[in-house]
């Protein structure tokens, strides 16, 4: 059966009612960010790409250029209100620190710098959004890593007590808490979602599959066994137009605020993952050594994403293996 192209999901979900309305998506450029963009604009909606500079693949839509390492409050109040914002998605990768994520200290060394850009721009946000008498819905990406290391069996669902391991997760919990409590006191209107790691077309080169696909496509070029290493870890797995589909639902179908898993719901060791990117690249299974866990401590982790079901009407709908698929048949990493 031929793979649907990676820009066109199939099996879309119903659409969510209302007017055509403009969506604010910070860091559109990135792997997370231009399939959202590609998702509202499915939909007929207007997305408006923000980001340091440009990208050739999202010349489709308007653009605006700002630094949100740097642009305060008022700056961000001035975007929103001249945008005219029905939303506002951070989709921010914390400045290009996600790196961090694969790293075995879970970025201790660069603690200070995560938290300014996390939970730093969080904190400017909300303030922005605060003034804004329209109130648009946020909707701020996390990470399941806030919940820190899973136990093995044990779906993590939103009741869990945070306990992050590195300085990436604190990070990124400090500003999803930031962002809630401003919903909670009814400072703004808020959704936060809690994604587990993503794979599909145009991944980011940081994380793991983004670094696994430039070693096979060698490999397939070369005629070489690709080498790679792979820890002893299990993983939930989501396809990143998975997550658009979530994003466009949580800023459009009224659920209220709160925090949701997204996930696919299903703990894969990363092992077999490997085992099924070298096949859909039709290379054989070998030169993969497997090493210790390293990294956010997490050696186990499974989504539970029953609120995400109930309450915003999403579900997964792409699996590992196409998602995996499509992932080869794209063309580059997200840049």
């Amino acid at each position: 059966m031929q793979n649907p192209s990676p820009s066109r999901p199939p099996s879309a979900p119903a659409e969510p009612s209302g007017p055509p309305r403009t969506v604010i998506v910070l860091g559109g450029t990135g792997c997370v960010g231009r399939h959202v963009c590609a998702a509202f604009a499915r939909r007929g909606h207007r997305a408006v790409v923000v980001a340091r500079r440009p990208a050739a693949h999202l010349a489709d839509h308007p653009f605006r250029s700002l630094d949100l390492s740097t642009a305060s409050p008022a700056d961000l109040r001035a975007l929103f209100t001249e945008e005219g914002a029905h939303a506002v998605v951070n989709a921010t990768d914390m400045g290009g620190a996600t790196d961090v994520t694969s790293a075995a200290d879970g970025g201790e060394a660069r603690a200070a710098e995560l938290l300014d850009a996390s939970e730093g721009l969080a904190r400017r946000l909300v303030r922005a959004l605060a003034g804004i008498p329209s109130r648009p819905v946020l909707v701020h990406i996390g990470t399941i890593h806030e919940y820190g290391p899973g136990n093995p069996g044990t779906p993590l669902d939103e009741t869990v007590p945070p306990a992050p391991s590195g300085a990436y997760a604190r990070a990124k919990l400090a500003a999803s808490r930031t962002v809630q409590s401003a919903a909670d006191a009814g400072e703004i209107s808020a959704v936060v979602l809690r994604l587990v790691n993503t794979c599909g077309p145009y991944p980011t080169p940081a994380g793991f599959v983004g670094k696994l696909l430039p070693t096979l496509r060698t490999a397939a070029e070369t005629g070489a066994a690709p080498e790679v290493t792979v820890g002893d870890a299990v993983r939930d797995w989501i396809d990143v137009r998975d997550v658009a589909e979530a994003v466009v639902l949580a800023a459009l179908r009224p659920a209220g605020n709160g925090t949701f898993n997204i996930g696919s719901g299903v703990g894969v060791p990363v092992r077999e993952l490997v085992s099924q990117a070298l096949t859909v690249a039709g290379l054989p299974d070998t030169g993969v050594r497997e090493a210790p866990t390293r990294g956010l401590g997490a050696d186990w982790i499974q989504a539970d994403i029953g609120r995400a079901r109930s309450l915003l009407g999403w579900a997964p709908r792409i699996p590992l293996r196409q998602s995996l698929s499509d992932m080869w048949d794209s063309k580059a990493t997200s840049r």
